[in-house]
């Protein structure tokens, strides 16, 4: 109950910020981030385009990867006619391919620009089953295992940047406060959802895929530290605002359950505050492997804190995106589907 009254008065945490704080507030005190290079995912609509925004505003050169151009055009234009100085490249990508994902990789390398920030912001809601064309699960397969692939990618560029110009690189992956929903062996129930051997629960593989995020930052922080390199990796709770990922269920039920929690609800700005202060604070300078919420850290869910698991899901995920034609998944072959993909969010 007390953090309850703690998150509707905004009041603030020992970073100096709290619910109510927005993208622009934490980021006043943040250096010039003229030098800065930043990739952001999903960055075509809600907290992901906040985000771009507030980068933007504060002087950082933006990559934009979107499954549709046309939207990442329109997200550019509105930037660039308020900050017209703004330097924002869009590049084609589908997180939930893996090919798609390379062939970002590739194109992005190919321009030779330096690269400090990695913002893995793009979510899915699917509420029906679909499996990718990588024989995964779609939610799995948009919100973590497109991530998972693009952030081993980019890792040696990061590194080597933050070599180059001695500035630290940082990770922030975007999460929600459901993975703590999801209880039980998250690889066990992923094949079986995938093969349809369970009922499809929309609610559970979301909460399943962020859980994912989670454990990605814990894993990805050792290795990182094994690379000796400076860069860091944190995850983040946006809290509860409206976006696009509720737009297949517009309508008087959901705008009802949204107008009953409307005093939970953050704008998007505010939304936006907790991956703007872990992408650019200079509090978190060195500090790697965290959890944060309303720009604070917290204590993700006792499912998120194991190493082992965290091991675990770190080799599934890179014997599910190998690149071999004979890949098997799990160590089976690959499910088989003539499901259509959903459209990302």
């Amino acid at each position: 109950m007390f953090e309850t009254v703690k998150y509707l008065i905004g009041s603030t945490g020992a970073s100096g910020f709290g619910s109510k704080s927005t993208g622009e507030d934490v980021t006043a005190a943040a250096p010039e981030l003229g030098s800065i290079t930043a990739i952001i995912t999903g960055a075509t609509s809600g907290i992901g385009a906040e985000t771009a925004r507030v980068l933007a505003m504060r002087g950082a050169r933006l990559v934009l990867p979107a499954r549709s151009l046309k939207a990442a055009e329109e997200t550019r234009a509105r930037i660039t006619g308020e900050f017209p100085g703004a330097e924002i490249i869009v590049l084609p990508l589908d997180l939930s391919s893996l090919s798609s994902v390379r062939c970002f990789v590739f194109r992005f390398l190919a321009l030779n620009l330096p690269l400090n920030l990695l913002i893995n912001n793009a979510g899915k809601f699917s509420y029906e089953h679909a499996v990718s064309e990588d024989g995964v699960e779609m939610t799995f397969a948009t919100n973590y295992l497109g991530h998972f692939l693009l952030t081993k990618l980019l890792l040696n560029k990061m590194a080597e940047t933050a070599r180059e110009t001695g500035i630290e690189g940082r990770i922030v992956n975007v999460s929600s406060s459901i993975h703590g929903w999801f209880f039980g062996d998250c690889l066990g129930y992923l094949d079986l959802m995938t093969r349809k051997k369970a009922p499809y629960d929309a609610t559970r593989a979301y909460a399943l895929s962020k859980l994912a995020n989670v454990l990605h930052t814990r894993e990805l922080t050792q290795r990182l530290e094994q690379m000796d390199a400076n860069v860091t990796a944190n995850c983040v709770h946006p809290g509860i605002v409206r976006t696009r990922l509720t737009r297949d269920r517009e309508g008087l039920v959901t705008d009802l359950a949204f107008f009953l929690a409307s005093k939970l609800l953050k704008t998007i700005p505010q939304a936006a505050a907790t991956t703007c202060y872990a992408a650019t604070h200079p509090r978190l300078a060195g500090v790697s492997g965290k959890y944060f919420a309303d720009c604070n850290e917290v204590s993700p869910s006792s499912s998120a804190s194991s190493p082992h698991e965290a091991a675990r899901l770190w080799h599934a995920s890179e014997a599910m995106t190998a690149p071999r034609p004979d890949r098997t998944w799990f160590g089976l072959e690959p499910p088989l589907s003539s499901d259509k993909p959903h459209d990302e969010m």
